[in-house]
């Protein structure tokens, strides 16, 4: 005779049914099993902690839809790691619905929070909103412009600092540099790119504090394609130029420029005209790369106490 299927009475997984209606006894069933304890525990996951502060992000440069576009993506991606966010964009330059300035931004946040203060009779903890600037490095005009749209608003908000120097910028670095066929995607594959540079000038604005803290992230870019990188001023007169002259006389035959910049931050048409008085290609602007939503947020949750899930840089493939 067989044996009945499903686990034995007695055994760790067995659970009767309640009798039925009739009084039969009911068949055995696999009931759900206990939340698992311990380090193996799936975690909760992450949301913005309620009445959290607003995140906006401050965009810099002359306000256009491409500006919009890339503003709103890197504030999606913010979004998807942290649901519940409250992410908002201001312009630095703006001042109108199409284009909200930050100021005005920031003057609705505040008065939102004393609305909800009046109504629940409850005084919210922690700034109104935290500000990120939109920046790959510092550019000390541009933060003083932002510091001082924020004492205008009147809202209290706090603002964290640039982007960078940060190993996730190194590898959007390398890959846009790999987009551009000016860089191998992968140091481990055994194929090379014909078209591959020996040298790159890594450009970036805001006078030399940003140069050296771009620089930081240029030794972590030149470890991991082993060539020479260089940080050059693309607002300095000559400092391109002066710079590929500085790689060739080291050896390095094949240049590439890479922008160390988000991109709407600078003039169109400034990379290209400063790729060609390097007599080089260059690679695009780090734009809403994934990197950059996620060191905004990254940033946000550092100024309100929120603890993230760490984040390892990768290794771009083509």
């Amino acid at each position: 005779m067989s044996s009945p299927t499903g686990p034995a009475p007695g055994s760790p997984n067995f659970d009767a049914a309640p009798p039925s209606p009739g009084g039969a006894p009911g068949l055995p069933v696999r009931m759900p099993r206990a939340r698992q304890s311990g380090r193996h525990r799936r975690p909760e996951p992450l949301a913005a902690p309620e009445g959290a502060p607003a995140l906006v992000l401050a965009v810099p440069g002359t306000p256009s839809p491409a500006a919009r576009s890339l503003a709103e993506e890197v504030s999606s991606i913010a979004r998807s790691e942290l649901p519940g966010l409250d992410a908002r964009i201001g312009y630095v330059d703006g001042g109108d619905e199409e284009f909200p300035s930050l100021e005005a931004v920031l003057a609705q946040a505040a008065g939102e929070r004393r609305a909800r203060e009046s109504a629940d009779g409850h005084e919210d903890p922690g700034p109104v909103a935290v500000v990120v600037p939109l920046l790959a490095g510092p550019d000390s005009a541009l933060l003083r412009r932002i510091r001082q749209a924020m004492m205008n608003s009147g809202s209290g908000a706090e603002l964290t600092d640039v982007l960078g120097p940060h190993p996730l910028l190194a590898e959007a670095l390398h890959v846009r540099l790999s987009e551009a066929g000016l860089a191998r995607a992968d140091r481990a594959r055994l194929f090379t790119v014909a078209t591959a540079a020996d040298g790159i000038i890594l450009a970036t604005v805001g006078g030399e504090e940003a140069v050296q803290a771009a620089g930081i992230t240029g030794m972590l870019l030149s470890a991991r394609l082993a060539v020479p990188v260089l940080a050059a001023a693309l607002d300095e007169e000559g400092a391109i130029s002066r710079t590929a002259e500085q790689l060739r006389e080291s050896g390095s035959q094949q240049l590439a420029l890479a922008p160390y910049l988000i991109g709407p931050e600078i003039a169109d048409g400034l990379v290209g005209a400063a790729a060609a008085e390097a007599g080089c290609a260059a690679a695009e602007s780090l734009g809403a790369y994934g990197a950059v939503g996620r060191l905004v947020l990254s940033n946000y949750a550092a100024s309100v106490g929120i603890t993230l899930p760490t984040q390892t840089p990768g290794v771009p493939v083509r």
